[in-house]
């Protein structure tokens, strides 16, 4: 038998052959992309791909299919765009290279970090998955993201909003989210329509706390630069010149995404945020989130886009325990999730 002609060679397990054959793709079309963008040689027998080529070739590839795995597991499949985008992050490093983006457009390399935040601070994605997140931010008017907790689908979305806002893109940040423990009925509790939202929305000022000085947070929100917004009274507005962002959107019934996303006017982004695994919804109504993934999947700039355990950035223990409770849960897919 001829010697191997590559330096190094590796080889990964899948967990099944159904696993294998989806990864692969409709006769090996993902293998070959893989093999032909990062210049190593793929052999798959049944449950398992051989790598063969230079020890920087084989880590990319690895950490490609890495990737690739992590995408299978949350949405259920692998689209080409899949394949393309985590070629060009893998390549990149922690940026994204030029190519194809997520909207279908070619791009010039960019860096990893917009115009600073208040006080200087970067918004900077730290995983393969918050990477692909943020060039969606950048390129597309909607962004839907979904994903477990701890994977920056909140911070990210607020630090873009606070980076157009200090850019002068827009005028006006609109920070809203369903209020589901009250029903939308929040009359009974104590204050103003600020201290009826504000437990519902604390997420939300945690992170602009984190990217702005709290007096200047305050001063924006008496001056309505940043509004807080239960779901509820956003109906019958258009919102120009601002980035509106719904967070814990898998609250939201399909109704009330609609009306959501039409709220849109000119010059405005809009980014949704949410865990399809908690939805608080009763059991009769049908998430707006899970719907909208369905549906939007495919319309030029609207971009869609599913981070997994592998981009949880806090505590390392957090990522253990979404394990641990997605180990032991009944195995519940999504609807498919496309890059948009």
């Amino acid at each position: 038998m001829a010697e191997n002609a590559y330096p190094v060679s590796r080889s990964i397990t899948l967990d099944s052959r159904e696993e294998a054959v989806l990864l692969f793709g409709t006769r090996d079309q993902n293998l070959r992309m893989v093999r032909d963008a990062l210049g190593t040689r793929l052999v798959a027998r049944g449950d398992q791909i051989q790598i063969d080529g230079t020890d920087v070739s084989v880590d990319l590839t690895e950490r490609a299919f890495g990737r690739l795995r992590s995408i299978l597991r949350a949405n259920g499949r692998i689209t080409s765009e899949d394949v393309r985008t985590v070629i060009e992050v893998v390549r990149a490093g922690t940026g994204v290279g030029p190519g194809t983006t997520p909207s279908g457009t070619t791009t010039s390399p960019v860096g990893t970090k917009p115009a600073p935040a208040e006080g200087g601070k970067y918004l900077r994605p730290r995983t393969d998955g918050q990477t692909r997140y943020v060039q969606a931010l950048r390129d597309n008017e909607i962004v839907i993201a979904t994903g477990p907790a701890g994977t920056g689908k909140t911070f990210l979305a607020v630090g873009m909003a606070v980076t157009l806002l200090r850019q002068g893109t827009v005028k006006k940040i609109v920070l809203v989210r369903p209020a589901v423990e009250a029903g939308e009925r929040l009359g009974f509790l104590p204050g103003d329509l600020v201290a009826k939202i504000n437990p519902y929305l604390r997420p939300l000022f945690d992170s602009l706390n984190d990217l702005m000085d709290v007096e200047t947070v305050k001063k924006y929100i008496e001056s309505e630069v940043i509004e807080i917004c239960p779901l509820a009274y956003m109906r019958g507005r258009t919102l120009n010149n601002a980035v509106i962002i719904l967070d814990e959107g898998q609250n939201a019934s399909v109704s009330q995404m609609k009306m959501f996303l039409t709220r849109m006017g000119q010059n405005s982004r809009i980014i949704v945020t949410g865990d399809l695994t908690q939805t608080d919804l009763p059991p009769t109504i049908k998430s707006g989130l899970s719907d909208v993934v369905r549906r939007l999947a495919g319309i030029p700039r609207i971009a869609i886009v599913a981070l997994a355990d592998t981009d949880i950035v806090r505590h390392p223990l957090v990522q253990a325990i979404v394990k641990a409770y997605d180990d032991d849960a009944p195995r519940r897919r999504p609807e498919p999730v496309v890059q948009g």
